[in-house]
């Protein structure tokens, strides 16, 4: 390895109620210029390569309207497709995982693919 690696820090923070339940989320990103940003909602997913399975984090505070949610969803599948493509090159599962986003964007009526 080298000894030049540069290192990067992603942090994020959660203000919990007396039931502990999210009352607000805010996330810093170093690198990337974000300071203490707000926000509503979070899905974070890593693979733990030692027991070949994902591993997830789903928070979001009591304040964050239905609606918003349901677009939160969307442009998170609809991201994952992209990433999926970038990942793996197979345009045929990619085809399929959009149409997926377009059925769901339709049955939410969040008003088309770009919401």
């Amino acid at each position: 390895m080298s000894k030049n690696l540069h290192s990067s820090e992603i942090s994020l923070k959660v203000t919990l109620d007396e039931n502990r339940v999210p009352e607000g989320l805010t996330w810093s990103a170093e690198d990337g210029g974000i300071e203490n940003q707000e926000a509503r909602a979070m899905l974070l997913s890593v693979w733990d390569h030692a027991n070949k399975e994902s591993l997830k984090i789903d928070l979001w505070t009591k304040d964050m309207p239905l609606d918003e949610m349901k677009v939160f969803f969307h442009q998170t599948l609809v991201a994952m497709s992209d990433t999926f493509l970038k990942a793996t090159q197979d345009e045929k599962m990619t085809a399929t995982m959009r149409d997926f986003c377009d059925y769901f964007a339709e049955k939410l009526e969040l008003g088309g693919a770009d919401s």
